[in-house]
């Protein structure tokens, strides 16, 4: 009986407790909970955007629409201009992601490989860049950008971005620090007793062991840049039209094209069928890209050599 009762309490607990039925059932729980509360709002926004204008006024329909109807999508589509709007949209997201990426690691490997005067204070600058509020900064850059020519142009989001000054460069200048501090040295000591410059050893050694990094750093940049529609409408204005911008005044355009009967107005289904089309870009690039942006996420926070 004594062995009996041991042995359960021993499937119950474990032998650390963390090995337990009983911690997994917790953990479990929790994993379910935290992901129904970040999974809720899409599946909110799925079910919504099959909704015909019956469903959303019927108040015997829950959650699930009575069937699916797809006109939601094509209206959301030919009010967002969809694929004209997505290379605007592109122009301001993917490319400056892109410089970003290769700027910030640039100067994280400065920092990881290199030893100057004032390395730590040059370090601290940067961090700053990051904790001061944009909005302190923002009247500044937006009169140097009209000095420069800059506003209502593409390059007013891409310049920013070739010199170290993007999107919250800071971080990723961080994370590629991190990253390349992890790299032994012997490595780079092995290149140089072959031959190899700086340059090299950074684009053949530093680079390729350091892939997660760039996959990380891309991910967040381009999410960010797609999202940013405060800097969007302030230094490209009207000229530049990003699909974000264009869900800000999606119900007035809306109305504009299709408006005439009162049936037709912009109803929460299609709403919602708009914004579903707007995130399909960045759900398709994390799934592609998700194994390796797990393994920059977990890499991220050790420290190395």
């Amino acid at each position: 009986m004594k062995n009996k009762s041991s042995k359960i309490k021993k499937q119950l607990l474990g032998l650390r407790f963390v090995d337990g039925l009983i911690f997994k059932i917790i953990l479990y729980a929790l994993l379910i909970i935290v992901s129904f509360v970040y999974l809720f709002p899409l599946l909110h926004m799925l079910s919504y955007s099959f909704k015909s204008l019956e469903d959303l006024l019927n108040p015997m329909i829950g959650q699930v629409p009575s069937k699916l109807y797809f006109k939601n999508f094509t209206d959301a589509y030919r009010t967002l201009a969809y694929f004209k709007t997505m290379g605007s949209s592109l122009s301001v997201t993917l490319l400056p992601a892109l410089i970003q990426t290769f700027i910030a690691s640039l100067v994280g490997y400065g920092f990881a490989r290199f030893e100057f005067k004032g390395k730590k204070i040059w370090l601290l600058l940067v961090v700053m860049t990051y904790i001061i509020p944009p909005q302190v900064v923002m009247i500044p850059r937006y009169v140097l950008f009209h000095q420069l020519r800059l506003l209502n142009s593409w390059l007013a989001i891409v310049v920013p971005a070739t010199f170290g000054q993007g999107l919250n460069s800071a971080i990723f200048i961080l994370i590629f620090y991190q990253f390349f501090k992890q790299i032994p040295k012997a490595l780079d000591e092995a290149a140089q007793i072959d031959g190899a410059g700086r340059i090299y050893i950074y684009f053949k050694v530093a680079i390729p062991l350091s892939i997660p990094s760039f996959i990380t750093s891309f991910l967040f940049s381009f999410v960010w840049y797609w999202n940013e529609t405060y800097l969007a409408g302030l230094f490209l204005g009207g000229k530049v039209k990003t699909l974000q911008m264009r869900l800000q005044s999606f119900v007035s355009e809306y109305n504009a094209i299709f408006g005439g009967a009162a049936a037709d107005f912009a109803n929460e289904a299609i709403r919602m069928a708009a914004t579903l089309l707007i995130i399909l870009p960045m759900l398709i690039i994390y799934f592609i890209l998700q194994r390796w942006f797990i393994e920059g996420i977990d890499k991220a926070g050790i420290t190395g050599e």
